[in-house]
């Protein structure tokens, strides 16, 4: 069994987190003992600790700080960490760091992005990826982008993020639809992002103006989730008389009675590695609709069969994939089918748990072992 720190600066409510959370969930005590370390405090914190997984905070304060690390090492040595498990470039370059004082700690890094590093960062990265044991990309997109980001590619294994069918496919006797005030024959869209410039609001709304000026069909929009740009979301639906089309849920930790009250969920981002929210989606049996973005592709695909991609940035592409899946019941099924299908068999926990567990493995210089 590996020791392993799971490292993160924020430790908030995003994917990433939720990363985490399922990795130690679904290895701790079976495969790894979890331990958790974090500079800011947050939901994750409280999960972990809920979860029986000792909690250690390490302020951070930037990628070079040589006394993170340093506290990190005496961290680890205490405990005897086998792996540090790190998700950002900060905690990343600091676990790194940190072997100057335990040589024999190995890292791994989760690339949770599809986002390009400026010069200088790619300079860095050369530079210590000699102290880089593994890497774990979440999509294909994002395994090409770490090697134009300066990381060896025989460092980097692709592991879809994933969750437990089983889970989600016990259905729940939804409220949303009497929270929405709408009733069966209203067709509902779900979209559950933060509310933040780089996950499409903006133009997710101007597509849902379009969509109401093509068809006479009953449809609803629900928004969960909060963020620094919710009032400003607020206001443009306001503006585009939109009020009884689209409804604000709020951060809502009750996102499986979303889905079971919903037909359809949307993506609308600009940047997405491989989101977990379509995944869950998914496994509750709904079709879905994406942006062409990141690793939406490895999800939303013809093989697949469980949805549409769009154009970002383009109402007329989203709101045409919309009216097409509302206009088409047969489709529709499919779509769900579809995406049943694609849960079970590319985005399935024990999946991932398993080759992440064999990446420890590789990282400490063992042969993979079988399941």
């Amino acid at each position: 069994m590996k020791r392993v720190l799971y490292l993160l600066n924020f430790a908030g409510k995003a994917g990433t987190e939720r990363y985490v959370e399922t990795l130690v969930r679904y290895l701790n005590h079976e495969k790894v003992e979890a331990y958790f370390a974090y500079n800011e405090s947050g939901l994750l914190v409280e999960r972990m600790e809920a979860m029986g997984v000792p909690t250690f905070r390490i302020e951070m304060n930037s990628r070079f700080d040589r006394k993170a690390a340093r506290a990190l090492a005496e961290l680890c040595i205490k405990l005897k960490i086998d792996v540090i498990h790190c998700h950002y470039l900060r905690e990343n370059y600091i676990a790194m760091l940190a072997k100057s004082w335990y040589p024999r700690v190995k890292v791994v890094y989760t690339y949770h992005f599809v986002m390009a590093n400026d010069f200088v960062t790619r300079l860095s990265n050369k530079m210590l990826d000699g102290k880089q044991d593994r890497m774990i990309a979440v999509c294909n997109k994002g395994k090409e982008q770490l090697v134009q980001n300066g990381w060896s590619k025989d460092k980097i294994e692709v592991i879809f993020n994933a969750v437990d069918p089983e889970a989600w496919q016990e259905p729940v006797e939804s409220t949303l639809r009497q929270e929405l005030g709408v009733g069966e024959d209203t067709f509902v869209m779900l979209c559950a992002s933060r509310f933040a410039d780089d996950k499409g609001h903006r133009y997710l709304i101007r597509s849902l103006k379009l969509l109401s000026q093509r068809t006479d069909k009953p449809f609803c929009m629900a928004l969960a989730g909060d963020g620094d740009l919710l009032e400003e979301t607020k206001r443009q639906v306001e503006g585009l008389g939109l009020s009884e089309r689209v409804k604000f849920l709020g951060f809502r930790k009750d996102i499986k009675n979303l889905y079971y009250g919903s037909d359809l969920y949307v993506n609308s981002s600009q940047h997405e590695a491989l989101s977990f929210l379509i995944i869950e989606a998914m496994a509750a049996g709904l079709p879905v609709i994406a942006t062409d973005m990141g690793g939406n592709r490895d999800i939303v695909n013809d093989e697949a069969g469980c949805g549409l991609l769009v154009e970002y940035d383009n109402p007329d592409s989203m709101a045409s994939a919309m009216q097409r899946l509302m206009d088409d019941p047969a489709l529709l099924r499919s779509c769900k089918e579809g995406a049943l299908r694609a849960v079970e068999e590319k985005f399935n926990v024990h999946k991932m748990a398993e080759a992440t567990y064999q990446v420890y493995l590789k990282a400490c210089g063992e042969k993979e072992m079988q399941a």
